[in-house]
């Protein structure tokens, strides 16, 4: 189905349309609020609140290439789900919700990459999983998400200070936790 004729029937209330969309791009809003809310049943209910707010508001979207409209789409549903996850985790008091997390939600895409570099990248992302909340979303949403200092600050409530002092510490950590890594290694290396 053409993506435009599915976006206008969803602005009209269409349900099939909304379930086509829904079913379309679910797994991807579900990726995207997992990298912020780690119980997977949580999740769930932001992604569903995510989906209400995208139909809520789908008179707002605008796009101007039709080329690349579902990049945009995507781009404009991410930025709703990520607003509805911080929101479910400020109602929460950034207390992080207990939860594994799928190793699909944080996988790694390039194909053309080693299996070693596939593998420190995953070890970092068990890392990031592990710092805690407020740092974690703000080396989400700067380094993953791309967001600036001054969006995440406005996203999240904060000054633009606390934004880079968060990120600040957040690589502070897993840079000691990459040396600690390379020195074990080198221990075992010497044994």
């Amino acid at each position: 189905m053409d993506l435009q004729i599915l976006i206008a029937g969803c602005i009209q209330n269409n349900q099939r349309d909304q379930r086509t969309l829904y079913e379309k791009y679910y797994g991807y809003c579900l990726k995207t609020v997992f990298r912020y809310i780690y119980h997977y049943d949580k999740a769930v209910d932001v992604v569903n609140d995510g989906f209400v707010k995208v139909f809520r508001n789908f008179e707002k979207f605008q796009f101007r290439d039709i080329q690349n409209l579902e990049m945009v789409l995507m781009g404009w549903m991410r930025m709703i789900m990520i607003n509805t996850a911080i929101d479910q985790l400020r109602k929460n008091n950034f207390i992080p919700e207990i939860g594994d997390i799928s190793e699909s939600t944080w996988a790694y895409e390039d194909k053309s990459q080693s299996s070693d570099q596939i593998l420190l990248y995953k070890e970092l992302i068990k890392e990031i999983k592990k710092l805690p909340p407020s740092y974690r979303t703000v080396f989400n949403l700067y380094v993953v998400e791309g967001l600036t200092h001054q969006e995440i600050a406005n996203l999240l409530g904060v000054s633009v200070g606390t934004s880079k002092s968060n990120l600040s510490k957040a690589r502070v950590i897993l840079q000691r936790i990459i040396k600690n890594n390379d020195q074990q290694v080198a221990d075992v290396c010497n044994m």
